[in-house]
């Protein structure tokens, strides 16, 4: 025998799955990472103890100023991220939810993550190596670098690898240093050919910059709207695609001639 449920009866009865459902989505992981502003590190000094960039075959510049590249520390991939943290973290500018596949590409478990990670930064070191020697006309002169950064990984420190080496060899070209003094800071992967490369995390990566002392961040041009939508008070961005594209807006933004490119 049927019975007719009453208005309240049925609402309650639709009501226990959704709340169930809403439990369940609101405990369950979900596929993202949660990032915030990370350390960063001048390539021109030295990191934990350790000189950043070491090299042999060739006179070394003494510099001034600083390279700092930059980086974002997220949540490890073995973290469960739940729909509270992820909601929470939307609202804020100093964290930032990013697709876990983005943060870790190299995908796995985390010893596989880690590994490929330190592959990509060995396989970016070696190609900021080239990209600097072939930009300065030395790449068959004898000049052998050792570049060591503990405790990083992937490929988005090859911009500022390069303008290291390029600082310590030549400077600006004339007996000045490519930061002028300044504290510079910034972001983007390189090839040997000198072409420079998009990133992730670029608004937390400008904060990173800023609370480390930059005043000028270079940001692979086409992420310029990304890095302009948080850009941190007293913070110059500079975008730039190629190293020689780079090194030439340093000399003009040190010596104050010419025009340094804006986003």
């Amino acid at each position: 025998m049927l019975t007719r449920l009453t208005r309240p009866q049925a609402l309650a009865v639709c009501a226990a799955p959704v709340a169930a459902l809403l439990a369940t989505a609101m405990l369950a992981p979900l596929p993202f990472s949660v990032a915030q502003p990370g350390m960063t590190a001048d390539v021109l000094g030295e990191n934990k103890g350790q000189q950043v960039i070491t090299i042999s075959g060739a006179p070394v510049r003494k510099t001034t100023g600083q390279l700092r590249m930059t980086t974002i520390e997220a949540t490890s991939p073995d973290t469960r991220v739940s729909l509270p943290q992820v909601i929470d973290s939307w609202f804020r500018t100093d964290e930032a939810v990013m697709p876990r596949d983005a943060v870790y590409p190299g995908g796995g478990d985390v010893r596989e993550i880690e590994q490929f990670n330190r592959k990509q930064m060995k396989e970016s070191q070696d190609e900021a190596t080239r990209a600097a020697l072939s930009y300065l006309g030395r790449e068959n002169q004898g000049v052998d670098v050792t570049l060591k950064l503990a405790d990083v990984g992937g490929p988005s420190a090859g911009l500022l690898f390069s303008l290291g080496i390029v600082d310590k060899l030549d400077g600006d070209g004339s007996g000045g240093d490519l930061t002028g003094g300044r504290v510079v800071a910034g972001t983007g992967t390189i090839d040997a050919e000198g072409r420079v490369g998009a990133v992730g995390g670029v608004p937390l990566k400008t904060q990173a910059a800023r609370r480390d002392g930059a005043t000028v961040f270079l940001v692979p041009r086409d992420e310029c709207s990304e890095a302009k939508a948080e850009l941190p008070e007293g913070l110059r961005l500079v975008p730039v695609t190629t190293l020689r594209g780079a090194v030439d807006a340093l000399v003009a933004l040190e010596k104050g001639t010419g025009k340094v490119p804006s986003c």
